[in-house]
């Protein structure tokens, strides 16, 4: 820099270095940069001929640094000046007009909102492909009766397919919130300078269009300083990865022994170093570890960015470590989920089995107790002692006798032991969102729609 008569400490330049990791911007600051140059054309900074050859020296400049071996050298201090540099080794003084009328403060705005938006639109496919993974198991598996859980206990039976669906919706909102933060993220920065716009009347929407940014910033103190849709992403990556942990955590414990209730393919599982006869469900234990990593990346920014003064300072240079950790992270997991489901089997006779268990029957009672005129409360009580007497005798709830049931309520009697038929148990959940069969049919027709719709608005866009 002129206004330098010393070098960098060499402290201070490694701790100021950021070509290691924003490279991996270089695509983006190319497309930016040429961009930029055919704006500086219509306001004449540029004749025709030198934004021929600065297209062309940029051309040339990402074949190199997309060549095998290649490496940046000690002196380039991000991938800014690294394409600087490397345009000027290309076609001379000319490459020193290409930074007229921007900032590298706007400049890395811009090329991290381009990420951002690629990104986002990548995580929505991704998201898809698993949606559409967990719903064909849906579909197969709809009318397979299993154990739902509180507490890890067991609660009430529900259907296989019913509770696949769950992660389905939980999917399609990440989905949703993916394309908030593209949306978020196609507001173009460039133009913002420093942070107080530029002296070129330059064209901002024409090279938003160019760039295939929607909008414009309005204001270029918020242009410089605005990371909010790195947050956004963030957020929905962390969003995101929490749902697939909870499920990687079902399916390590449906995979037990203790259960038995599924079987990953052997493609996602390993061995052990020790014990022959091991298969572990690594895949699955991975997709619930990596859910801290990504909220952690999210809050590291959070942090750097609280209470940081306006506009720029080069704090917000660590703003891309944690971003791109997060989206190498959950795209990975997303895409793992997806081949794991494909893979998986389930075991019908022990999900049956285990979904046999009449103490889930219990609410069933106390709703029989409820139509008779019984109070939910009271209902509930008499039912809670009928299970204590069972689990003291050890005995099934069906084994009680029609004395020991008219001795908790004069409002049973044999339709007692009708209720605890497994088939009523299931299909009187007929109620909208509930896991009987007529509700699941028409939820999973709504699946195959929001499935159909999931990332539709912004592929429009893209054409």
């Amino acid at each position: 820099m002129a206004r330098f008569r010393k070098e960098p400490d060499l402290r201070f330049w490694r701790l100021n270095r950021s070509i290691e990791f924003d490279a991996r911007l270089a695509p983006y600051d190319i497309d930016q940069s040429q961009a930029h140059a055919r704006a500086l054309r219509e306001v004449g900074v540029l004749d025709d001929d030198e934004l021929r050859r600065i297209e062309a020296g940029l051309d040339d400049v990402r074949a190199r640094i997309g060549q095998a071996g290649f490496s940046f050298e000690a002196a380039d201090e991000d991938i800014h000046m690294a394409v600087e540099r490397l345009l000027g080794e290309e076609i001379g003084p000319l490459a020193g007009k290409l930074h007229t009328g921007r900032s590298r403060n706007d400049q890395v705005a811009t090329d991290v909102a381009m990420l951002v938006q690629a990104h986002s639109l990548r995580a929505v496919d991704l998201a898809r492909a698993a949606m559409a993974r967990l719903l064909e198991l849906a579909e197969a598996h709809r009318d397979w009766p299993m154990p739902g859980y509180t507490h890890l206990q067991r609660a009430q039976p529900v259907y296989l397919g019913h509770h696949l669906l769950a992660y389905f919706w939980m999917l399609a909102r990440d989905a949703l919130r993916f394309e908030f933060a593209l949306d978020s993220a196609r507001v173009m920065p460039l133009g913002s300078g420093a942070l107080a716009g530029v002296n070129w009347e330059i064209d901002r929407r024409s090279v938003a269009d160019d760039l295939g940014f929607a909008r414009v910033t309005p204001n270029s103190i918020d242009g410089a300083s605005n990371r909010d849709f790195v947050l956004d992403y963030m957020s929905a990556a962390s969003i995101c990865a929490m749902h697939l942990s909870r499920l990687g955590s079902e399916i390590v414990i449906w995979s037990s022994s203790e259960f038995g209730f599924c079987e990953l393919d052997e493609s996602f599982s390993s061995g052990s170093s020790i014990m022959p006869q091991k298969k572990n469900p690594d895949s699955a234990e991975l997709l619930r570890a990596k859910s801290p990593r990504v909220a952690a990346d999210l809050l590291s920014l959070l942090g750097t960015m609280h209470a940081l003064p306006l506009t720029y300072g080069k704090d917000m240079q660590e703003d891309k470590e944690p971003l791109f950790d997060a989206i190498e992270t959950v795209e990975g997991c997303l895409d793992a989920t997806e081949g794991m489901l494909a893979g998986i089997a389930f075991d019908r006779e022990r999900l049956a089995a285990a979904a046999g268990d009449e103490m889930l029957a219990a609410t069933e009672v106390a709703d029989l107790l409820v139509r008779r005129g019984v109070p939910f409360r009271e209902a509930h009580g008499i039912v809670g002692d009928l299970v204590r007497d069972a689990v003291e005798r050890g005995v099934s709830l069906s084994e009680l006798s029609e004395d020991d049931l008219r001795a908790r309520s004069e409002h049973l009697d044999r339709s007692f032991y009708e209720v605890l038929r497994r088939e009523s148990w299931l299909e009187s959940k007929r109620i909208e969102g509930g896991t009987g069969s007529e509700p699941l049919e028409r939820q999973l027709e709504l699946a195959r729609k929001t499935l159909r719709e999931v990332g539709e608005e912004t592929a429009e866009e893209e054409l």
